[in-house]
């Protein structure tokens, strides 16, 4: 019972190419592709913002009442 073997993984490859087929795949991998390149460009973003402003204090707390 441990891991599989490659002869497990190229069935189980085999079988969603089968179900899906390539084109599909193909075009499954490139919205991957593009959602992960906009998530990074995203974060690179979200850092210049961060540091271009410098962090206010909080202003949370509330007068006495």
């Amino acid at each position: 019972m441990g891991t599989l073997s490659i002869w497990h993984w190229l069935i189980v490859l085999a079988i969603v190419v089968l179900i899906f087929g390539t084109k599909k795949l193909r075009n499954l991998g490139g919205d991957l592709g593009a959602a992960i390149k906009n998530f990074k460009g995203a974060m690179k973003e979200g850092e210049q913002e961060s540091l271009q402003k410098p962090d206010a204090p909080p202003s949370d707390k509330k007068p006495d009442a």
